[in-house]
């Protein structure tokens, strides 16, 4: 079942990475390097600004999982109509802060001058389309409640094709550059958004969502909150961390940026592999202790703890062997595709280490408990991570991207340790507290 589960989920995310990537391909065959180098240096803004709200979803999903799991309807109804309106209410949020606040963002980040102008064009262009996104993902966290990962898939498929199509014609026939790529992104994701409304319209369970009843639920929102901020939190300073390594990446000038893109879009796919089984965890652990099947919540740990090591280790050394085949769709240029592998050859040999730390935090939320990892990932994965850039990295002999790149296997070494620890000392009491 968790592999029922999580295979459509983490084909959606690959699916969604290949859009994604077509995205970087376009724009990086069509309109240079340093646009491919704008586009790639976004994403780690894009994820810090965005992830608060990516929290609150993932929030939706274990109350609207729990109240699943328990049987109780009228709260999981609640559950639906709370959350498609926080959903509404994000993504406004959203879209204002990143047209405001994105060049002088992109400035602080020491992005390059030839790169700034082309980033900012883009980022306020997507950020346009951030309501869309927001309804796209929160009513697919729900759906994924009550197991559903297939429809949303299909809903990417479409999306992902359009989005595809639109690229091709913008930056190639019109010549719109990385206006093109955004302008195609959020007509993609209007797509999603009104697709995903309108299967939740005509759901005919407790999943069903009625427009005219969109309303906060205090004590709903409330739950939500406990699990979704914590969780939103980390992943605002999990990104925070990245946009400091951004940062230190872009001071080596707009080659390495370019590489460091091309390469950071190719590791998403094994990310994306290995965190459908982190959300099956999060999904199950969450309706298993609703159901109070307390003794499953550990075979779903272990098994998806395995499937992601597995993935994680097949994918990357497959990454490293095709590496620079695979780098080369992104940029002819043959320094872009050397400073890429310097990346890779560090992640992609270590990245199962990143699957199974989030599976665990995933692990330890579904249980109810949403504070402890989001405190662990940020000192692990992001207080780690800059006082190793602040020290080490300082040194004028450890001073090149090869020692950036290793703080990322260090903190999630250390961070996995620390999560599993937490998980069975909870997991102990949560059996305590039922026996």
């Amino acid at each position: 079942k968790l592999f029922q589960f999580s295979v459509p989920l983490m084909v959606s995310s690959v699916l969604q990475l290949l859009f994604n990537a077509a995205d970087i391909v376009v724009v990086g065959r069509f309109g240079g390097d340093n646009s491919l180098a704008a586009v790639g240096a976004t994403g780690s803004l894009i994820n810090l600004l965005v992830n608060l709200f990516i929290g609150l979803s993932i929030g939706s999903n274990v109350v609207a999982a729990h109240y699943f799991g328990a049987g109780k309807k009228q709260e999981l109804k609640n559950t639906v109509h709370t959350s498609m309106l926080i959903s509404i209410i994000s993504g406004i949020l959203l879209s204002v802060i990143g047209i405001l606040f994105a060049e002088p963002i992109l400035k602080l980040m020491q992005s390059p001058k030839e790169v700034l102008d082309l980033a900012a064009i883009y980022l306020k262009i997507y950020f346009s389309g951030m309501t869309a996104s927001m309804i796209y993902n929160f009513g697919s966290a729900l759906l994924r409640a009550k197991g559903d990962t297939t429809r949303p898939l299909i809903i990417l498929l479409i999306a992902g094709v359009i989005n595809v199509i639109l690229n091709l014609i913008f930056v190639i026939i019109f010549n719109m550059d990385v206006a093109g790529v955004a302008l195609a992104t959020i007509i993609s994701q209007i797509f999603s958004a009104i697709f995903i409304i309108f299967i939740l319209i005509r759901e005919n369970d407790e999943f069903k969502l009625n427009l005219k009843s969109l309303k906060i639920h205090s004590h709903i929102l409330g739950k939500i909150v406990k699990i979704g901020v914590p969780a939103g939190f980390q992943g605002i300073m999990f990104s925070f961390s990245n946009v400091i390594i951004q940062s230190s990446v872009n001071s080596f000038g707009p080659t390495l940026i370019a590489g460091n893109s091309a390469a950071l879009n190719l590791e998403g796919f094994i990310y994306t592999a290995m965190n459908g089984f982190s959300q099956g965890a999060l999904t199950f652990c969450s309706q298993n202790l609703g159901a109070k099947k307390i003794n499953r919540i550990k075979n779903v740990v272990f098994i998806s703890q395995i499937s992601i090591f597995v993935i994680g280790l097949v994918l990357g050394v497959l990454g490293l062997i095709f590496g620079r085949q695979l780098l080369g769709i992104y940029s002819k240029n043959p320094i872009v595709i050397e400073q890429g592998m310097l990346r890779l050859v560090v992640i992609f040999s270590t990245y199962y280490l990143c699957g199974m730390m989030d599976s665990m935090a995933n692990t330890i939320r579904g249980c109810g408990h949403s504070l402890t990892p989001a405190l662990i990932t940020i000192f692990g994965a992001c207080i780690l991570r800059i006082l190793w850039l602040a020290t080490i990295f300082q040194i004028p002999k450890f001073h090149n991207p090869t020692t950036i790149y290793l703080s990322y296997p260090i903190s999630w070494a250390v961070t996995f340790i620390m999560q599993t620890i937490c998980f069975l000392i909870f997991f102990k009491r949560i059996k305590t507290n039922f026996v």
